[in-house]
């Protein structure tokens, strides 16, 4: 897992729940439901999700968080723009409140930006691309940038591939 891995990883509702309920202490993915109050299908799917991420470690009865993957990828270095500026940097200057207030004109920044925005896709999932539309528009909910210039850019930066309407992301 990556520290870009991560935020993917939690950037889903359930999953989030998922793993609170994992922290707090739930062994199980009955525990979990009960807990969170979800369905146990969605518990269960998030589950598969967390565990494939890297940020969940075990099988059913022995589910915990993996601590040691977690402080592997924080002691990953950041990704850095082309010009050597660190990536945290770029995001503060170009996002605000995980809306995206402008596109950087440098290629590098755009690039690390629109990683970071990436990132909200799961490796190997098919996405529809009203599901995709959906997942870039509340990067611009009143922000400088509309969903379909950011698709359009991750396609062109080789962050997502598409072929007949359906996207998925490349790489890890």
């Amino acid at each position: 897992m990556t520290a870009q891995a991560l935020p993917g990883a939690l950037a889903d509702d359930v999953r989030r729940q998922v793993f609170a309920a994992i922290v707090l202490g739930c062994a199980d993915a009955a525990a979990v439901a009960d807990r969170t109050g979800l369905p146990a299908r969605r518990v269960v799917t998030a589950l598969r999700r967390l565990v494939e991420s890297g940020v969940v470690a075990g099988v059913d009865g022995d589910l915990r968080v993996d601590a040691d993957r977690l402080r592997e990828a924080a002691r990953t270095p950041a990704p850095v723009a082309a010009d050597g500026e660190p990536a945290d940097q770029v995001l503060r200057t170009f996002l605000r409140d995980g809306v995206v207030v402008r596109l950087p004109a440098q290629r590098g920044r755009r690039r690390v930006l629109l990683a970071h925005i990436a990132a909200s896709f799961e490796p190997g999932v098919r996405y529809p691309e009203p599901a995709v539309d959906e997942t870039l528009r509340r990067w611009c909910e009143g922000g400088g940038s509309d969903h379909v210039t950011l698709r359009r850019q991750l396609v062109d930066e080789q962050l997502l591939a598409r072929e007949q309407g359906i996207y998925w992301r490349i790489g890890r």
